[in-house]
C-alpha cells in the first residue's frame, strides 16, 4: 500500500488530511513539525509526504531540505497565500519540493472541502513519481545546501554581470552530479530522436550553451510545464544563452499570487529580462513573460519581431488556467518568425494539443524526458501524438532549444 506522511502542526489539518487519504485508501502517518516528520520520513518510508511551510522548532522548508539529502520523497508543500507564503513555497521547491497546494484563506471560493480533494488528487500524480527523478531532487537539495558559499565566494571573484556564462553558472549550484538515463525500450515508430542532454549527467553547474553559427532570428519560445516545473524551468532559465535573442512565454500551473513571484525568481535567475505577463504587453527579443495564475496568455500578433500579447480569463481548458494548449495555438497562428514548443513535467494532457498545432505550423517540438520527469504526463501525451522532435533531459532542454535555432537544428519539417 502506497504510504503518505503528513507534516503540520495544526491538529486539526492533520486529522482532516489523515481521513481524507486514508479514505482514499492510502496507509498514513501524521507528524506535527518538521522534526518529527524527518524522523518519520527514515523510518515510515514514505512514497509522498505533505509538509506544511511554517512551523515549530523545524519549518518546512528545512525539513524538506533534510529529508531530500537523506530519504529522497516526492514532497507536496501546502502554503498559505501570501507573498511571504509564495517565496517559502518556491524555496521549499528549490531544495527539492516537487509541487504545492496553498491552504484555503478566505481570498477566493475554495474550502476545506477544496483542499482535501486537490490533496488527495496530488498524491495519485505523485505516487507515479520516477525513483530516478526524485534522485535528481536530492541532487538539487545537496547543491542547496552550499549554494549561499559558493555564491559569495564566486560573487567577488566573478563579474557580476548578468548574462554571462560565469554568472548563470554560479546560480547552478556546486558540483553535484547525479546520472540519469533514458529507457530506449520504448521506443516505436513515431519516437523522436533522443536529443542533447540524453545520457548525460544531471549537472546544476553546467555552462549555457553556446551559439554557434547562424541563428533564427527573433526566435519564440513557448514552455509548458506543470507537477515538478518550477524547478526544472528555473534551471533551464539558467542555461538559455541571451546571445540567442529568443522570445520566450512561459506557462507554468500555479495559482494566482504565486507567478509573479516565480517571475521574479526567474528573472534573479536568467540572463534575460522576465516579467508576469500584463495585458497587452509587447515582448521583444531577450525578454520573457511568465502567464500570470488564473488568466490564460495568448498572442495576439507578431510584427518585426515583436509579441503583444493579451489575457483571457475565459473558460478553463483541460481544467486550467492559464492552459499551455491556449497560449501554444496561438503563438503556432500568429508567430511568423522561428517558434519552438516545450513540454517539460506534469500530469494530464494540457500542452498535447499546442505541440500538434506548433508542429504543424513548422515550429520545432522538444519534450522533457522520463527519466528526469517527477510527472510524465505532459511530455509523455505530446510525445504520444508523433509530433515531438527531440526528446531530452531537463538539463539537455537548453541545449536542444539552441539546437532548433541554430544551422546544426532543424527548425521546419
Amino acid at each position: 500500500m502506497t504510504r503518505v506522511l503528513v507534516v503540520d502542526d495544526s491538529q486539526f489539518m492533520r486529522t482532516v488530511l489523515g481521513n481524507a487519504l486514508t479514505d482514499a485508501g492510502y496507509d498514513v502517518e501524521t507528524a506535527a513539525n518538521g522534526t518529527k516528520g524527518v524522523e518519520l520520513a527514515g523510518t515510515f518510508e514514505p512514497d509522498v509526504v505533505t509538509m506544511d511551510v511554517e512551523m515549530p522548532e523545524l519549518g518546512g522548508i528545512d525539513a524538506v531540505e533534510r529529508i531530500m539529502t537523506t530519504n529522497p520523497t516526492a514532497i507536496l508543500m501546502l502554503s498559505v497565500h501570501t507573498e511571504r507564503g509564495a517565496e517559502a513555497t518556491l524555496d521549499a521547491i528549490e531544495r527539492g519540493a516537487v509541487d504545492f497546494i496553498h491552504k484555503p484563506d478566505g481570498s477566493d471560493s475554495r474550502n476545506i472541502a477544496h483542499l482535501t480533494d486537490e490533496v488527495v488528487a496530488k498524491v495519485d500524480e505523485l505516487a507515479e513519481a520516477e525513483v530516478s527523478s526524485v534522485a535528481l531532487a536530492r541532487a538539487a537539495a545537496t547543491a542547496y545546501a552550499t549554494r549561499s558559499s559558493a555564491v559569495s565566494a564566486a560573487a567577488s571573484a566573478s563579474n557580476p554581470e548578468r548574462g554571462t556564462a560565469a554568472g548563470n553558472a554560479v546560480a547552478g549550484g556546486s558540483d553535484v552530479r547525479t546520472q540519469v538515463s533514458v529507457d530506449r525500450g520504448t521506443t516505436g515508430p513515431n519516437t523522436p530522436e533522443i536529443g542533447a542532454g540524453a545520457d548525460v549527467e544531471f549537472d546544476e553547474k553546467a555552462s549555457p550553451p553556446t551559439v554557434d553559427g547562424e541563428r533564427a532570428d527573433a526566435p519564440t519560445i513557448v514552455l509548458g510545464a506543470s507537477t515538478g516545473g518550477p524547478k526544472i524551468v528555473e534551471r533551464l532559465f539558467e542555461r538559455l544563452p541571451l546571445a540567442l535573442g529568443a522570445k520566450v512565454l512561459v506557462v507554468q500551473h500555479m495559482p494566482s499570487g504565486f507567478t509573479a513571484r516565480f517571475a521574479d525568481r526567474l528573472d534573479a535567475r536568467s540572463a534575460y529580462d522576465v516579467s508576469e505577463a500584463a495585458d497587452r504587453d509587447r515582448l521583444v527579443p531577450g525578454q520573457a513573460a511568465v502567464a500570470p495564475g488564473d488568466a490564460h496568455l495568448e498572442v495576439v500578433s507578431n510584427v518585426n519581431g515583436r509579441l503583444r500579447l493579451e489575457l483571457d480569463d475565459g473558460e478553463r481548458v483541460h481544467g486550467v488556467r492559464p492552459a499551455i494548449d491556449v497560449t501554444m495555438q496561438s503563438a503556432a497562428d500568429r508567430v511568423s518568425d522561428a517558434l519552438c514548443g516545450v513540454v517539460l513535467t506534469g500530469m494530464g494532457r494540457d500542452g498535447a494539443a499546442g505541440i500538434e498545432a506548433i508542429k504543424d505550423a513548422g515550429g520545432h517540438t522538444i519534450a522533457q524526458d522520463e527519466a528526469t520527469s517527477p510527472v510524465f504526463g505532459i511530455p509523455c501525451q505530446a510525445i504520444q501524438t508523433g509530433r515531438v522532435d527531440t526528446i531530452a533531459s531537463a538539463t539537455g532542454i537548453a541545449d536542444a532549444i539552441v539546437d532548433a535555432f541554430t544551422t546544426d537544428g532543424e527548425t521546419d519539417d
